[in-house]
């Protein structure tokens, strides 16, 4: 990281700037260029490992590239803030970001998937939704296990 001063180094701290943002990117290999999505996600850490959970269609390109290749890379930021320093004559922008790398496994169990879209759910909506379970055959849900990761920030 050329900005070392801004890097995030405490893996708690990080996990913590993930649990604030609400739009994770996953990023998949398709040939020559990279393949990215806009996703919501949950965050589990057990102690010891992290990971991330989505959820999709049963079909579509995405889950086609996972088949192939289940190694993603993904991104998540938030804490946006322009700052004018109108003395100085210019600005910057405040932010926290997480980056990082790991490999996808499908949740075929009915009971995991289950577990993992409340997660989803819970992520968004503290106090929960009961959503229809007619929709989890519908679905599918999938977890990234974080390999490695970055944090960075910038606030003023």
């Amino acid at each position: 990281m050329r900005r070392s001063d801004r890097e995030i180094k405490d893996f708690d701290e990080i996990l913590k700037v993930l649990e604030k943002c609400d739009v994770c990117r996953l990023a998949f290999n398709d040939g020559d260029y990279p393949y990215i999505v806009p996703m919501s996600f949950a965050l589990e850490y057990d102690g010891s490992e992290a990971s991330l959970y989505f959820h999709s269609a049963n079909e579509g390109k995405k889950l086609e590239l996972i088949a192939k290749d289940n190694r993603a890379s993904f991104e998540a930021d938030c804490s946006h803030r322009l700052v004018f320093d109108e003395e100085k004559g210019n600005c910057t922008t405040e932010y926290e970001s997480v980056a990082g790398r790991g490999r996808i496994t499908f949740i075929t169990d009915e009971k995991e998937k289950m577990r993992a879209l409340k997660l989803l759910v819970a992520h968004y909506r503290k106090e929960g939704f009961a959503f229809g379970e007619a929709a989890v055959p519908l679905t599918t849900v999938f977890r990234l296990h974080i390999e490695s990761v970055t944090g960075k920030r910038r606030m003023k």
